[in-house]
């Protein structure tokens, strides 16, 4: 004991370069250190350990006495008071909160301490001391939600405190990195924040991912049990209102935008789950809208409360919000019914190519008398549409534009596609033969009459031969055709009601997606019914009358002697095919098409007159026979009052009316009035040598070339000399 004093004593005794004789530890801070903060710990009761002795004053004096002794000055003590209160709250449980605060209040001045002062011995302690304080605070915050909740949130409040409180001295005071940069540039609390929180909800995160994916499991066996990512963006919207209610307002004062990091931790964390989910969706399934809408729920949850968060930010929040880009869900769900909605539309287009193939036009298909085909592709819009209203999406009133406009598509394909090969008027219409004379009194007139009129009719049959043979373009058949397309364009309007029907059952439609009307309604389709039936109509008209009635039109009215061919075998075939037409086609379009047929029957009639060939001629006493059967061409259609309004009529009819006076008047009269038009429409150049007018098919009695025509069919001899010597007229063709 005697050798271990001695060896204590003359250590004790060293000089420490000062005039004081006092003894000290000269090589022991730590020890000195250690014996202080157990004197220290004298001032707590021994009965209750968290509470302080009433006599801590007068107690707190005798302990300063040994600072002489054991080395310690005023910096030395608030540091270690300040971890004597700090290991006393973590010791006794940390419920003692006037522990805590005792000790944060102790970090005060430490914080001031370690701005008065760079002495590199104290910076060691200091440095040493407030890691493990920091250590220990960090090791609950950066999982903040593990440890804490609304019941000890105000603990959680203190020790962020001390945590922040302990960095911000760790960073400023001890670290020479921070002293190399401007204090401006760096704002220790809301970076030490910022990584509790994202680090936290991080961990939070993966916690409920897997919580998420334990209840896929346990559910797998439910009808229609919920996807993974659904309940994980249920979970993480509930995570984050939690957050904002319990933690944010705890941890706003050290740093401003703590809910809106807090969000945008969150949203990057499911970001990377719904992006993986998104580049691996082939197809719409209830599954993946299901994940999709979630994910669109959750994002516009956590970006509202962002921007709540950043109202009073000096950016308006825009840094967090830049570190929330778009999951674009409402786009992958768009593309994904529009990949739907293409699908649809190529299978009804093929549809369309291999049943109009099918297709006969049988007028006894069905009552109403049109295609069943045209039956069959209206149903097939109708289930797409209901189809599409029962998709799971949000979006029905965006998408619903590119569907109506790629069924309108399909709907004008399958018209054009019917209409196709029908031929027009111009199709039927005969080409006009050349100009001649008539020959008169000529012996062999007869003979000639039946050779051109052999050549007439060949030429006319070659140019619709391709009609020929094919019964899906006889007149009953394009009657239904006719009628299919009236069919379609009236259901249209019962496709628009019904598609207004569905956006008002649509939880996402607004008012003015159906207030006033449909703001897209099918644009194509009624166009093309509506010139269908004016195509098919005219078609309809100009066929039975130019070709399937050519026989006893074009090659057999007024062919030779007029009187002895008159009009009456065509008024009964005419008849017979406007009989047709009353039973086959529809009532709102049948007097369309009997109108047509009488604009062409007046055609055919004015061009028998006007372009019938060399096998034709007029005298003027024919006159009364033509005008006679142009009556019964008229009554024919005006069928005592049953057919067609006479004021209709007379409208129709008014060219042929005006033309046929010119067959009452003599040569003379025609020729001068023939020179004179002639003379008004080409001035003074036609004075020397008429020009021979061109044919405009624009009959008028007042036109050149009409006048021309009624003196080339004029059986006499002045009219025969006058284009003799005027043109040179031939006599044949």
């Amino acid at each position: 004991m005697q050798v271990l004093r001695s060896a204590v004593m003359s250590l004790a005794s060293r000089s420490d370069g000062s005039f004081s004789d006092s003894c000290h530890w000269a090589d022991g801070i730590p020890l000195n250190l250690r014996l202080y903060e157990m004197l220290l710990e004298t001032c707590f009761d021994i009965n209750d350990e968290t509470s302080i002795v009433e006599e801590v004053d007068e107690l707190m004096e005798h302990i300063k006495k040994t600072w002489v002794v054991l080395g310690i000055n005023q910096m030395l003590h608030n540091l270690c008071f300040t971890w004597v209160l700090f290991h006393r709250f973590v010791a006794t449980g940390q419920v003692e909160m006037d522990l805590l605060y005792a000790a944060d209040g102790q970090l005060a001045e430490v914080a001031k301490d370690a701005k008065a002062t760079k002495d590199p011995d104290y910076s060691k302690i200091l440095s040493s001391t407030l890691t493990s304080v920091l250590g220990w605070a960090e090791k609950r915050l950066l999982a903040y939600h593990d440890t804490f909740d609304s019941g000890n949130i105000y603990t959680m409040q203190g020790i962020v405190s001390l945590g922040v409180s302990a960095a911000k001295i760790l960073v400023e005071d001890v670290s020479t990195e921070y002293r190399r940069k401007r204090k401006g540039e760096v704002d220790v609390a809301r970076n030490r924040i910022d990584t509790y929180i994202r680090s936290s909800l991080r961990t939070a995160f993966a916690q409920r991912m897997e919580k998420a994916d334990s209840s896929r499991r346990a559910s797998k066996n439910q009808p229609n049990p919920l996807p993974v990512l659904a309940i994980l963006a249920k979970d993480v919207g509930e995570l984050a209102v939690h957050e904002t209610k319990v933690f944010s307002p705890i941890l706003k004062g050290w740093h401003p935008l703590a809910a809106g990091v807090a969000v945008a931790t969150l949203h990057s964390c499911y970001a990377n789950e719904i992006k993986q989910f998104i580049s691996g969706i082939m197809e719409l399934t209830p599954d993946a809208v299901q994940v999709l809408r979630a994910a669109d729920k959750l994002e516009k949850d956590l970006v509202q409360i962002a921007v709540e968060d950043a109202v009073d930010s000096e950016d308006g929040g825009k840094a967090i919000i830049r570190e929330m880009p778009p999951y674009e869900a409402e786009t992958a769900i768009a593309n994904l019914v529009k990949g739907w909605i293409k699908t649809r539309l190529d299978r009804l287009k093929e549809w369309v190519d291999r049943n109009l193939q099918q297709e006969v036009w049988n007028p006894q298909a069905n009552q109403e008398g049109y295609a069943p085909s045209a039956v069959e592709i209206l149903r097939i819009i109708d289930e797409t549409l209901d189809a599409f209203f029962q998709l799971p999406i949000p979006t029905h009133p965006a998408l619903l534009p590119d569907l109506m406009a790629g069924l309108d598509k399909c709907l004008q394909y399958y018209v054009m596609k019917a209409k196709s090969g029908c031929g027009t008027r111009n199709t039927y219409i005969p080409t006009m033969p050349a100009l001649t004379r008539c020959e008169i009194g000529s012996k062999f007139q007869g003979v000639w009459k039946k050779k051109e009129k052999s050549q007439n009719s060949q030429k006319r049959n070659s140019q619709v031969a391709t009609m020929n043979g094919d019964n899906s373009f006889g007149i009953p058949q394009l009657c239904v055709r006719i009628n299919t397309f009236h069919r379609i364009r009236s259901e249209m309007d019962v496709l628009e009601k019904r598609i207004i029907t569905h956006l008002r059952n649509c939880e996402s439609a607004h008012v003015e997606d159906f207030s006033n009307g449909l703001s897209k309604k099918f644009e194509l389709t009624p166009s093309a019914c509506v010139e269908g039936v004016q195509l098919l109509s005219e078609a309809v008209a100009y066929k039975i009358v130019f070709h399937d009635l050519s026989h006893v039109l074009w090659d057999g009215l007024y062919v030779g002697e007029p009187s002895s061919s008159r009009i009456d075998p065509l008024l009964q075939e005419l008849e017979r095919n406007l009989l047709i037409i009353s039973e086959t086609v529809h009532e709102r379009v049948r007097t369309r098409i009997i109108t047509d047929t009488m604009k062409a029957s007046c055609d055919g009639f004015l061009l028998v007159l006007l372009a019938g060939g060399p096998s034709r001629a007029f005298s003027r006493q024919d006159s009364q026979i033509i005008e006679d059967d142009f009556k019964s061409l008229k009554d024919l259609f005006w069928a005592n009052g049953d057919g067609l309004p006479a004021d209709l009529i007379d409208k129709f009819s008014y060219t042929v009316r005006g033309v046929l006076p010119l067959f009452r008047t003599d040569s003379e009269s025609l020729i001068e009035r023939f020179r004179r038009v002639t003379l008004e429409t080409y001035g003074s150049s036609a004075r020397s040598r008429l020009p021979l007018p061109p044919t405009s098919g624009q009959w008028n009695p007042t036109e050149p070339n009409t006048l021309l025509r009624v003196l080339c069919y004029r059986n006499d001899e002045t009219a025969s000399k006058f284009l003799k010597k005027t043109y040179n007229l031939p006599k044949k063709l």
